[in-house]
């Protein structure tokens, strides 16, 4: 895609600005932790803050100082808020779990067993955390306390204790009370090449690259190499699953040139990204409203509940969050639905933090809800489109780069 034309550069701020407030206006009164989600109609839940959602405030948080939408200062104080408050908040073996009060810091069970550990939500959070660590990188004493306690965070969280004694193999969960009862172990291809990276990296409680290799790269749905609507998936299930695989891990860790003996990571993300929009162009299922300007398949909220909508799993939900997100991969697709969301849909989805989580036109169904694991992506990914800060910051981190060699991996960051 060549530049944005003056109108479509407005609208990418526009809605970057926008999806921000949700993390700066909404984000909890106490701690400053990502709330799970904004519903207008339903104020009970908004104590229930999420980790991963928090890496990815933390990310916008950045954007907007870069952006000018607030002040450095600002941005600073906040940043410190957050880490101060997670020092203190439950931890277990420095992993921090999957939902928080954000107002006490204690834990918010998930499920009946998930009451503990979460390494996958605690990869999200740090991610964001590093390059906080990198942008907030002067000589105030502010910017160097912030610096101490991401450090601290960072050196704390021991990643190989998920390894449950030693296996060749990252387990999501661990609870007090029920140990590893869960038994989810991490495979991929998913979401989570971040957290088996970070795993890698940790100066001090790293896990071996067998672990990567035999663990994450042995799964079922690993290696694809098979053709969907005439372009070849080489990772992942069929038809690619949705779509934010291939945004969580890549909010920091840049794709560009990334590769290692499995895939070329950028080839990867594009591809699936394609299956997905093509899936909803020719839209097998004859759902109204899909089309070159309305695609993308994620989870998200749904008419039914809670859906990880893709080819597969397709209810007729677009998750604006996936073709918007998107935009680095397929950037001429992903601005046809943002300005078609915007505009025609403008009326039904677009609200004070941005888009709202989902909607589908067959079934007259259009969410009032925002989430924080969606809006994320849509500020994050839209300036790493625009300006690529997130994965330069990210890939500075000189950790990133020895896990990265550990795990035998190549990318332009990495200098002999």
């Amino acid at each position: 895609m060549t530049s944005p034309s003056p109108a479509d550069e407005a609208l990418l701020e526009t809605v970057q600005r926008q999806t921000f407030r949700y993390f700066w206006e909404f984000g909890h009164p106490v701690s400053g932790l990502a709330r799970d989600r904004h519903d207008p109609h339903d104020a009970r839940g908004d104590d229930v803050c999420t980790i991963g959602g928090t890496g990815f405030a933390v990310m916008a948080i950045i954007v907007a100082a870069e952006r000018g939408w607030i002040t450095r200062a600002e941005a600073l104080a906040r940043l410190r808020t957050i880490a101060g408050f997670l020092a203190a908040a439950d931890h277990y073996h420095g992993i921090f779990p999957h939902f928080m009060h954000g107002g006490t810091g204690r834990t918010i069970r998930f499920s009946r067993k998930d009451d503990g550990a979460d390494i996958v939500e605690t990869s999200l959070l740090i991610a964001g955390l590093l390059c906080a660590r990198h942008y907030f990188d002067g000589d105030s004493a502010g910017e160097r306390a912030l610096r101490g306690i991401i450090q601290q965070l960072w050196l704390e969280a021991e990643w190989n204790w998920h390894t449950r004694g030693g296996r060749e193999l990252l387990y999501w969960h661990w609870s007090p009370n029920h140990g590893w009862a869960m038994g989810h172990e991490i495979r991929g291809w998913n979401e989570c090449l971040i957290t088996y990276l970070l795993a890698a990296a940790s100066p001090t409680f790293p896990v071996d690259p067998e672990v990567y290799h035999r663990g994450w790269a042995n799964g079922r749905e690993f290696v694809n190499g098979r053709e969907f609507f005439g372009t070849r998936l080489p990772l992942g299930p069929d038809l690619g699953g949705p779509l934010f695989f291939a945004h969580y891990s890549f909010m920091g860790l840049d794709p560009r040139g990334l590769r290692d003996r499995y895939a070329d990571y950028w080839e990867q993300n594009v591809r699936h990204t394609r299956i997905n929009h093509d899936y909803c162009v020719a839209n097998p299922r004859g759902f109204a409203g899909y089309g070159p300007d309305c695609w993308g398949l994620t989870a998200s909220d749904d008419h039914a509940g809670y859906v990880a909508h893709a080819p597969n799993e397709d209810t007729g939900v677009i998750s604006p969050t996936a073709a918007i997100s998107s935009l680095p991969y397929l950037p001429e697709e992903a601005m046809r639905a943002m300005r078609h969301f915007h505009g025609p849909l403008g009326e039904r989805i677009w609200r004070d933090y941005g888009f709202t989580d989902g909607f589908s036109v067959g079934h007259d169904w259009y969410a009032r809800t925002h989430l924080a694991i969606d809006q994320g992506p849509i500020v994050v990914m839209i300036e790493n489109f625009r300006s690529g800060l997130m994965w330069r910051l990210f890939m500075q981190a000189p950790e990133i780069h020895e896990g990265l060699r550990r795990l035998g991996f190549q990318s332009p960051h990495l200098v002999a």
